[in-house]
């Protein structure tokens, strides 16, 4: 399976990646490397993709919600079965963070965003699921408050990246007026109807208290790159890729 590694500068406890569609086994329309149970993908396909990703990069649990674009974080939850079909994730939420060594969590996507974060003492993370629903709700900020909150951090020690989604040229809003409103007219594009939600997630981040050193990218668009991602903007019945951070 694929994947596309990412190091935090000077946090070598910390390990992230984020995976592609290529390799794994499956079939279409989920292609070879759906790691979702919740798209229509025989089971067996997703649990070998599972399996074959913990292989190759050596984490011992995994974490995962039923992300519902909302605003909800999950403190230090224990490991999801990850191949247990019977206990597909039932809790809604759309963040999560732990300081267990070994437990990878887990955010899947297709166009939306996977932001992880990590604390400059290499012994807290975080992963956030941002559609652009998320960035409306202005759950970066939420996050990140709830993130520090929760182990008495102060958000200029954090790092965070964000992954591979939705790109400027491809993030279309016809109603934007309606879906987002004036305070977001900054990151609108009136000609070409869309918005720039690399950008905004880079200022929201900035807003959260994060240095702008401190915050990386992946600036690779999902919809715009058919070969490499799934993406629901580009074909609603598709797989998901994830992005996963863990503490060695």
């Amino acid at each position: 399976m694929t994947v596309i590694p990412f190091a935090f500068p000077g946090l070598p406890s910390v390990q992230a990646a984020f995976t592609t569609r290529l390799g794994g086994v499956g079939q279409p329309p989920h292609e070879q490397a759906n790691l979702s149970w919740e798209v229509g993908d025989e089971d067996a396909r997703v649990l070998a993709n599972r399996q074959i990703l913990q292989r190759r990069l050596g984490f011992t649990h995994w974490f995962e919600t039923r992300q519902v674009h909302g605003v909800e974080m999950v403190i230090d939850p224990g490991p999801n079965d990850m191949g247990d079909v019977s206990l597909r994730p039932a809790l809604e939420a759309d963040g999560s963070t732990t300081t267990r060594s070994g437990l990878a969590l887990v955010i899947k996507t297709a166009d939306c965003q996977p932001v992880l974060l990590a604390h400059r003492n290499g012994r807290h993370v975080a992963a956030l699921h941002c559609g652009w629903r998320g960035n409306r709700k202005n759950f970066l900020q939420k996050g990140v408050a709830a993130f520090c909150a929760a182990y008495d951090l102060r958000p200029e020690e954090l790092l965070a990246v964000r992954g591979p989604s939705l790109g400027p040229g491809a993030a279309q809003f016809i109603h934007f007026e309606r879906e987002w409103g004036a305070e977001f007219s900054t990151f609108f594009d009136p000609v070409s109807r869309s918005m720039d939600l690399w950008r905004l997630t880079q200022a929201q981040l900035q807003a959260s208290g994060l240095r702008s050193e401190h915050i990386f990218s992946l600036d690779l668009c999902t919809a715009s790159l058919p070969e490499f991602f799934f993406s629901y903007r580009r074909a609603k019945h598709t797989g998901r890729q994830v992005g996963l951070i863990w503490i060695t």
